[in-house]
């Protein structure tokens, strides 16, 4: 049985307009690329059939309708699958993580992606999948990264992958780098054992803990913050890397921490901080820029006057303004924004979120939503930004 488009449970200004618009045969709106000459951004897509307007039948139907709607995306834009080089697949449920696997490998049968695998609410009733990814297009090297102290993932993904000076780092969970086999142990121990494992990757592709430009911690429990935090910060000392910090389920109930990071070489990186802003003294930068691409950090709605508590409106117009006067710092502005990800604790605040993005944002960059929790109990949005000084 189809579950109906035009009768689930939907929020249409923040499914995707990439996806909506393949009812027009052609991805406008929110299109999967703005203002990088190098990479194409699709936003978190759903196995809804563009001929009919319903979510496909089960999670495998979802999934091999979201990969071919992402393949029409990636064709009109001269690339495909192949030069996939990170993904980041959203399930409703845990237990539909095998399944999904089953159909994913099909479409990577050699040299996958880097990949993240969280369980999220999802802005679609009925909807079990969205899948969001990056591509390089054809004129960008890219080179699997196979660490030599790492055994090969036995899941459908690569530790890493290298485009130009730009590395890609999978999702690390708390694994034995020679076995495979989760190590367990408390939020620190799993930390640690997750940045030995990026370390290991950083290190196969010539680079360090210095060259991490932004990562994105997914956590199975909010309590254990502090915890991770502590043991994160032994990692990155210097000007850390940008971050924002989830709350997900993780697809294996041993893990309590999934870190997935990206990493970029370049002799120009520099912390960027908002004018008046200080430096925070948290384990992460407010943005990171290397060259023509800047990182910027998950931001929160918490102004001057601190946060307007159970007020998502405020809350998503103060995260803009944390967002911009970060990207003004840098001298960039929002039309310089590739891909954004829009985290809810609420999945029912999509409805007055998506507006106030369209109107403050427009429909350029790829805009992937979902729910999951925040660090902190007032905060009702949190948005985290790549940005490019270079148009297309």
């Amino acid at each position: 049985m189809l579950v109906s488009f035009r009768s689930s449970r939907l929020i249409p200004s923040l499914i995707p307009v990439v996806m909506l618009a393949f009812f027009a045969g052609r991805p406008v709106g929110s299109r999967p690329v703005v203002a990088d000459r190098d990479y194409v951004y699709v936003a978190g897509t759903m196995g809804i059939d563009p001929t009919t307007g319903e979510l496909a039948a089960g999670v495998a139907g979802q999934v091999r309708q979201a990969m071919e709607n992402i393949a029409v995306i990636l064709r009109a834009e001269g690339t495909g699958f192949s030069r996939v080089l990170s993904v980041n697949v959203f399930l409703s449920d845990t237990r539909h993580f095998s399944e999904m696997n089953e159909v994913y490998r099909s479409y990577f049968p050699v040299e996958p992606p880097t990949r993240a695998t969280v369980a999220v609410d999802l802005p679609l009733s009925g909807a079990l999948v969205q899948i969001a990814l990056v591509a390089a297009r054809p004129h960008v090297t890219r080179r699997v990264i196979k660490p030599a102290r790492l055994k090969s993932p036995e899941l459908p993904y690569s530790w890493g992958i290298l485009a130009g000076n730009t590395l890609f780092i999978a999702g690390a969970t708390s694994r034995d780098p020679g076995t495979y086999e989760p190590v367990t142990g408390d939020v620190g121990t799993q930390t640690r054992r997750v940045f030995g494992n990026i370390g290991a990757v950083l290190h196969a592709a010539e680079m360090d803990y210095g060259d991490l430009s932004s990562c994105t911690v997914f956590m199975d429990d909010s309590r254990g913050f502090s915890e991770m935090n502590a043991a994160y910060r032994e990692f990155v000392t210097d000007d850390p890397p940008a971050r924002a910090t989830v709350r997900a389920g993780l697809m294996n109930p041993v893990f309590k921490v999934e870190i997935q990071c990206v990493a970029e070489r370049g002799a120009n990186r520099s912390v960027v901080v908002a004018s008046g802003a200080s430096r925070p003294t948290s384990p992460f930068s407010p943005a990171v820029r290397v060259g023509q691409r800047m990182y910027l950090a998950g931001m929160v709605g918490r102004g001057p006057e601190g946060i307007a508590k159970g007020d998502i409106d405020a809350q998503t117009r103060q995260t803009l303004a944390n967002l911009g006067a970060t990207l003004t710092a840098a001298g960039m502005d929002f039309s310089n924004v590739t891909a954004m990800h829009v985290f809810l604790p609420h999945i029912e605040h999509a409805a007055a979120v998506g507006p106030i993005l369209d109107h403050m944002i427009g429909s350029g960059p790829s805009r992937t939503v979902i729910g999951t929790g925040l660090m902190g109990p007032d905060n009702l949005v949190e948005i985290m930004m790549f940005a490019n000084s270079v148009s297309q």
